[in-house]
């Protein structure tokens, strides 16, 4: 049943009397607010996704009210947009043609903690949740990106990779990270559906258009004393970021020492990290670096392992305090850094990637050679002393689902236009390297390379039959039975 613009108007406009009990927010300016996410770190998405917002919003507080929502939009045909907490970098939440925003942020409660395993709603912030089992368990989370202050447990799921941990368990879709979820059908009488293993990961990072999440279930770690660590690696015509790259490298495999994190920046890439002063003297001009985080016991092998490659410790913490004097290197990695980058110099953008077990190392040399050594570097260039580098290398060392040790990037690329950018695309892959385009707007693009996979179409008739779950996200729908 198709529905026009005006008859979609008036159905959304009716939806507060209908359900008058639920928070519905129609303000434009902050509908405007609430239908944004990070996108605009790519210069295409930004542009492509203008003023488009959802027509009315709505944040319920518990599951008996979304299924509410979500059954009465169903009745009327209104799109959904689902909302974590806006941290990712798709326009996952931005509603493609209008519609219900909803907001999960209100489904926030822990159902329950069995041995190393914890279930909890989709809306809950994860740093709560681990504050929660660290404190009440002495357990924590196996990974979670660098946005976990204010990120969602069901946005790390739906858009998210893995980010920190992942360097120890591998990203979030690893085997075993997950064991299940709990979704909510989109019809008129909408339906609870349990799903478990890779029943559940078929909506992993499908942005929410295959399934509405409302728990999931999460295998935990013990939890540790974390401490973080700076090194800092000088030398130019690229040592100090060779040197940097090899003792990255051997910390990941150092099989006795725990690790959350291991991530390399190349010069000019601290440099970004210097806008809060106190970081300035943690990383001095024209240096590479390593951002840590590993276990408390092992600061001393750590510290030695990056005196034998040339490194310098220039700052330690314990990741708790750290956390609460709101100064981790848990918000300095992964896409932090491109954050930082990107607002010191917004005439950049960046790409994702991975290299090939057993051969990242040299992969990351030959597009670093081709593409990161064009110039004296961003200081430099600043100082009229020649041009910045095209692309800014920074690696993340994590393991992959089949648990070898392999290098993403989120390298920061200045950008040149659209065809510049697919060729510097097309030459990463051309080495060998898998590029994850995030400038595309479609779930299938990027990460699936084009096509739904047979797994997350199956999800998708199950769990959304009416196509509601923000239409238009999806770039062809339905799909040929």
């Amino acid at each position: 049943m198709k529905v026009s613009a005006l008859d979609r108007r008036s159905e959304v406009q009716a939806l507060p009397a209908a359900l008058p009990a639920l928070e519905w927010t129609t303000d434009r300016e902050r509908l405007a607010l609430l239908s944004r996410d990070f996108a605009w770190f790519s210069p295409i998405l930004k542009a492509e996704l203008e003023g488009k917002a959802a027509d009315i919003s709505v944040r319920p507080r518990h599951a008996a009210e979304l299924q509410q929502v979500v059954g009465e939009c169903a009745r009327r045909r209104i799109p959904l947009t689902l909302r974590g907490a806006a941290t990712g970098n798709y326009g996952q939440c931005t509603p493609v043609q209008g519609g219900v925003l909803v907001d999960m942020g209100g489904l926030d409660r822990i159902a329950w903690q069995r041995g190393g395993v914890v279930r909890a709603e989709a809306g809950i912030r994860l740093a709560e949740l681990e504050r929660r089992l660290r404190a009440e368990h002495s357990l924590e989370l196996r990974c979670m990106p660098s946005t976990f202050r204010v990120a969602t447990l069901g946005g790390l799921f739906a858009g998210g990779f893995g980010g920190v941990g992942s360097i120890t368990w591998g990203p979030i879709a690893a085997p075993g990270n997950v064991l299940g979820a709990a979704a909510l059908t989109v019809e008129p009488e909408p339906q609870v559906v349990e799903l478990r293993g890779a029943d559940a990961l078929a909506l992993h990072h499908n942005w929410g258009t295959t399934g509405i999440v409302l728990e999931l279930e999460l295998a935990l770690a013990p939890a540790q004393q974390w401490l973080e660590m700076a090194v800092v690696f000088g030398g130019g015509d690229g040592a100090g970021f060779d040197a940097a790259l090899d003792f990255g490298n051997a910390l990941a495999l150092a099989p006795g020492v725990p690790k959350r994190n291991v991530a390399v920046l190349a010069d000019p890439v601290p440099g970004f990290l210097r806008a809060r002063p106190q970081w300035e003297p943690v990383f001095p001009p024209d240096c590479s670096a390593a951002l840590l985080v590993v276990g408390a016991p092992a600061e001393a092998v750590v510290t030695d392992l990056a005196a034998r490659f040339g490194g310098r410790v220039t700052h330690r913490a314990d990741s708790i305090e750290a956390q609460r004097r709101n100064s981790t290197l848990m918000e300095m990695c992964w896409n932090h850094s491109t954050l930082y980058a990107l607002k010191a110099d917004p005439g950049r953008t960046y790409l994702q990637c991975s290299f090939a077990a057993g051969e990242h190392l040299a992969q990351v040399r030959a597009v670093h050679a081709r593409y990161g050594r064009s110039g004296r570097g961003e200081a430099g260039a600043a100082a009229g002393g020649g041009m910045a580098p095209e692309v800014l290398m920074h690696v993340e060392f994590i393991r992959n689902l089949d648990g070898a040790l392999i290098c993403t990037a989120l390298p920061l690329v200045r950008y040149r236009g659209e065809a510049r950018l697919a060729e510097i695309i097309e030459g990463y892959r051309a080495l060998g390297v898998r590029v994850n385009n995030p400038h595309l707007r479609h779930v299938e693009d990027g990460r699936f390379g084009g096509t739904l996979p047979p797994a997350s179409a199956a999800a998708k008739r199950r769990l959304d039959p009416l196509n509601l779950l923000n239409p238009g996200k999806l770039r062809t729908w339905p799909l040929p039975q």
